[in-house]
């Protein structure tokens, strides 16, 4: 007997047509239908079969052609006879080259379908399908190629690549060049290098950074041999560009990280712009790292492989200090501007002082301090601009003592213990420490404890009640949900129709704009409390980065980090703009207890529709591992604990993770896990994600 749902897939089904899981779920608007599906397929009563995507369809348009050139007056008049509209139409084709769409001729031009049809039986023209390339970028205009000159400081990095692309690349670079120092222009003469010796290109830039301003760069210098590869992109679309570069009709493919795997012929270099970012990793199956596989794919072909950063990874980082990349380096600014001031305004301090008018707080509390305020009002006095940045990923709560800033750390861990209001308890979501939330901090003992966080909605809202009279626009993934959202509100900021912009860690990629002069970070603290070991390192980025966005111009320009942890190292190498600094310090912390790069990791998650199923098995397949695996080998098993978000979709989460000193050992305990446990219970799901960019 079939259960309700089941009986209603059935139904649904019964016609005997084919249909997609994806549109039925939506028709029946049933949520989730795989385990039904799979429970009806198991008893014969539905087939389940997975295709392959239809290939998308060639896009042409009806065009008018001249199939035989009449240069004689007199000899097309004999011809036409009196259809002296004939005559016209036939000079318009010919004085537009010969070929015009056929829609141009009977709308704009006037000229009749009979006319068009005339010269066909006449056998003057033509009317046929001509294949039309789509290129969404195509609109944007590629502006003059204003050829710059490379710096003594480029010249000699291009020089040294050029000469390694020359002797056939050994190794891969890292260039790590400061924000503002000309990375693109180093990117764009060693592309030229590489074609002139007749090869192909890929440039990987992260996908919130393949803006418009990007791709006109390149095909200013380099014209339609530029092919753009985006997620944001159309089915067909992506197949036009695939096919140009596979023909080799283009042969720079610059995109996300999925253009990785673009077919251009004869590959001769691959740069990764912005090496350290996050969006290299494709977090759903198949998950890759596109960075790592830039450098294998670059071994693989004989090309030569560029990451480049202001702040590289630091798995980047290690690989040059044991010799497995080689490093070059631009240290200074182009055109001798230097990077931005910075100050830190301690919020314990100002905390104290919160009673200033000119403070602006909500119901979280202080967002904006007085310091902070003063500098603001002061641009837009001058007409200047002001990029705030909220360092938030949102769902992380922890607590944090507003005297002393300290933060609940697993003594096991050495990360953020997170907040779990109803239980009002402190959780470890890697090895499960749990403790109660303390009523007074444990450093200091005040009662003035954090709970909260802040949103960018909220900040927006106490910044327009601060300054009622300045352009606001924020950027988050709410307001650049459509596929040109993002281009939009930067035209708008470049066009100096924003005096503020507010946003998440999005602002910080790649934003050039000279009316920039103040950058202010609301909160540095928020990230680094984050429960994931990478935490600290992305955080100096981000305020790296961010910081970076301003003094871009000749008005020059400060930085100004609100923060309850001002002593803390990461923060004081951004304030410094000292990246050695923090990753020598960031290295030996990962030292003790292990982390990546010093470790190789993989995370297991399990889940389920059902909270029970995702801990039971997830405690199953640990439990398993420690008995058949792991006894013998390199690796260390730590967990199971639920993941930092215990739920997503629907699924309730849990995670243990695989850790060795060993790529191979710990390569090999996951594949057995893959291959040899089996889950049981209500859809459940075993996701391995190896050398995952992040636990949460």
């Amino acid at each position: 007997k079939l259960l309700p749902r089941e009986a209603r897939l059935v139904e649904a089904l019964d016609s005997g047509t084919r249909q997609s899981a994806r549109a039925l779920k939506r028709s029946l608007r049933m949520g989730s239908i795989w385990p039904e599906l799979r429970k009806l397929a198991a008893a014969g009563v539905v087939s389940v079969e997975t295709l392959p995507p239809q290939k998308p369809p060639v896009k042409t348009e009806r065009v008018v052609r001249i199939t035989r050139w009449i240069d004689d007056i007199e000899e097309l008049n004999g011809l036409v006879g009196r259809a002296r509209r004939q005559a016209d139409a036939y000079r318009a084709l010919a004085g537009s080259g010969g070929t015009v769409e056929l829609a141009h001729l009977t709308r704009q031009a006037g000229f009749s379908r009979g006319v068009i049809h005339g010269l066909e039986g006449k056998g003057l023209a033509v009317v046929e399908d001509r294949e039309v390339e789509r290129d969404p970028f195509a609109h944007i205009p590629a502006g003059e190629d204003q050829t710059l000159t490379p710096t003594d400081r480029q010249e000699e990095v291009i020089r040294t690549l050029a000469s390694a692309f020359d002797a056939g690349p050994k190794e891969p670079f890292l260039l790590h060049g400061v924000t503002g120092s000309g990375k693109t222009l180093v990117y764009i003469e060693v592309l030229s290098h590489v074609l002139s010796q007749g090869r192909g290109a890929i440039v990987l830039v992260p996908e919130i950074s393949l803006t418009p301003q990007t791709v006109a760069r390149f095909r200013a210098r380099f014209g339609d041999q530029v092919a753009v590869l985006h997620s944001a992109l159309s089915a067909g679309e992506r197949f036009d560009a695939w096919r140009q570069l596979r023909s080799g009709r283009r042969r720079i493919a610059v995109g996300a990280r999925s253009a990785l795997f673009a077919p251009v012929s004869d590959l001769g270099l691959v740069v990764v712009d912005e090496e350290h970012d996050g969006s290299y990793k494709q977090s759903e199956a198949p998950r890759y790292q596109a960075r790592d596989m830039a450098v294998v794919r670059s071994a693989q072909e004989g090309a030569l492989c560029v990451l480049g950063s202001a702040t590289p990874a630091l798995e980047s980082w290690h690989n040059v200090e044991r010799g497995k990349f080689r490093l070059v380096s631009l240290p200074d600014r182009v055109g001798g501007g230097v990077l931005p001031p910075v100050r830190l305004i301690d919020l314990r301090e100002a905390r104290k002082k919160s009673k200033e008018k000119t403070d602006a707080r909500s119901e979280a509390g202080l967002v904006l301090t007085a310091p902070l305020v003063g500098a603001m009002s002061d641009r837009l006095d001058r007409g200047e601009q002001t990029i705030l940045l909220l360092n938030r990923r949102g769902y992380s709560a922890f607590v944090q003592c507003r005297e002393c800033g300290d933060v609940g750390i697993c003594p096991a861990c050495s990360i953020s213990l997170t907040y779990h209001r109803g239980k009002g308890r402190l959780v470890c979501h890697h090895c499960r420490h749990e403790e109660r939330a303390p009523k007074r901090c444990p450093r200091c003992g005040s009662t003035d404890l954090s709970f909260r966080g802040l949103g960018t909605e909220q900040v927006e809202r106490v910044v327009a009640e601060t300054f009622p009279d300045a352009r606001l626009a924020r950027m988050d993934v709410d307001t650049t949900s459509g596929k040109w959202s993002h281009h939009e509100i930067l035209g708008r900021v470049e066009r100096g129709e924003v005096d503020i912009l507010l946003g998440t860690q999005m602002i910080a990629k790649g934003l050039d704009f000279p009316g920039v002069t103040l950058v202010g970070v609301v909160n540095a603290d928020v990230g680094i409390h984050l429960p994931d070991f990478r935490a600290t390192e992305r955080t100096f980025q981000l305020l790296s980065q961010v910081a970076g966005r301003a003094g871009r111009g000749k008005l020059g320009g400060d930085v100004l980090i609100q923060t309850a942890l001002p002593e803390h190292y990461a923060i004081q190498a951004a304030l410094e703009h000292d990246y050695v600094a923090f990753a020598t310090r960031e290295l030996k912390e990962r030292r003790n207890p292990a982390y990546p790069p010093m470790v190789r990791l993989v995370n297991v998650v399990v889940s389920s529709p059902a909270p029970k199923d995702a801990a039971g098995n997830a405690e199953a397949a640990a439990r398993w591992l420690r008995m058949h695996v792991v006894p013998g080998t390199l690796v260390d098993l730590i967990g199971p604990a639920p993941s930092p978000i215990e739920r997503l979709h629907g699924r309730w989460r849990w995670h243990f993770l695989l850790r060795s000193v060993s790529a191979k050992a710990v390569g090999a305990s996951a594949r057995r896990l893959q291959a040899e446990f089996r889950a049981r219970g209500k859809d459940v799901r075993i996701a391995i994600d190896r050398d995952p960019s992040a636990l949460l």
